[in-house]
């Protein structure tokens, strides 16, 4: 038989478990939250890299800082869903809700021809234990120019 004690006590730890959970469960939940969109993060950053070592190695074919639209469309490609063939329709992104149209190219041009490409994010959101935050020109990658240049 349970004396009235050992019952108080029981009562006492019930109260101080539902205390702790109050406290601890908004704690796991940001700490999991943070977690995943740091993981985000560096998912774009190893999408953006991928498109920016891509877009430095492959031949260049405009003699301005202006790509062409076919050379735009593969870098973009590569940084959204890793391949420059990629059907956009049924490709699935490397971060969900990624598109071609968050994905920036900047050439750089030096003594005349193309010097570096940078890769970065534009106007795309990421989802946080706050709300959602955007992402402008973050991350980015730039890469020295090493592929061929052939201009029309």
């Amino acid at each position: 038989m349970m004396s009235a004690r050992n019952h108080r006590r029981r009562g006492a730890v019930t109260v101080e478990f539902a205390l702790a959970v109050l406290l601890l469960i908004p704690v796991f939940l940001g700490v999991w939250a943070f977690g995943f969109s740091f993981f985000q993060y560096n998912q774009l950053e190893n999408a953006v890299r991928a498109g920016a070592r891509y877009a430095s190695q492959r031949n260049y074919d405009s003699a301005t800082t202006a790509p062409s639209s076919a050379f735009l469309a593969a870098v973009q490609k590569v940084t959204v869903y890793g391949d420059p063939a990629a059907n956009t329709a049924s490709a699935t992104p490397v971060v969900t809700g990624l598109t071609t149209a968050n994905i920036q190219l900047t050439v750089s041009f030096a003594s005349g021809a193309p010097s570096a490409m940078t890769v970065s994010i534009r106007n795309f959101q990421i989802l946080s234990y706050f709300g959602r935050i955007t992402l402008n020109d973050k991350p980015y990658v730039w890469f020295p120019y090493l592929g061929t240049w052939a201009p029309p």
